[in-house]
């Protein structure tokens, strides 16, 4: 395989990899994983190792978000890595995403830096660098809601 046709085939490997996250299919996305994957997610403070560990947590997180946006920004590759750059804007509908830095029910923003590590064609590696944003705060995390006795002041009844 020559250069140019290993950096297409590892394009299209991070391609199909994030098309089947986007459209439910955990099981095709780990598909383009090594057996011996290593998935890592340092501001999170998690390493799987393994497509059964990372499989689970997959299918944990994605159980737990509902996705409204995603954005790849940029994309590259050289014949042994895929570095991708996206923004998700997510809803925390669940409690699968482990060691989320915002409460389930928040609107987040989240920029991911993904650094993914190819071999014989396959995801050897995914490191996610991840930023958090809070859009919208859970419904009982929101700072009003913690005092009722200012709602009477707020809204004078008529």
């Amino acid at each position: 395989m020559t250069r140019d046709e290993l950096i297409a085939a590892n394009m299209a490997t991070v391609e199909a990899h994030f098309h089947t996250e986007a459209t439910g299919e955990i099981e095709k996305a780990l598909e383009g994983y090594t057996d011996d994957i290593v998935w890592e997610s340092p501001a999170r403070s998690l390493v799987f190792r393994g497509k059964e560990a990372a499989g689970e947590m997959y299918r944990r997180m994605f159980d737990s978000f509902q996705v409204e946006e995603f954005r790849c920004l940029q994309r590259f590759a050289t014949e042994e890595r895929v570095v991708d750059d996206s923004v998700a804007t997510v809803v925390l509908a669940g409690d699968g995403v482990l060691n989320a830095p915002a409460p389930v029910g928040s609107r987040v923003e989240i920029r991911l830096l993904h650094v993914f590590e190819m071999r014989g064609g396959k995801i050897s590696r995914e490191l996610v660098f991840e930023s958090w944003r809070v859009l919208e705060e859970a419904a009982g995390q929101l700072p009003y809601a913690a005092d009722a006795s200012l709602a009477g002041s707020l809204h004078p009844a008529h």
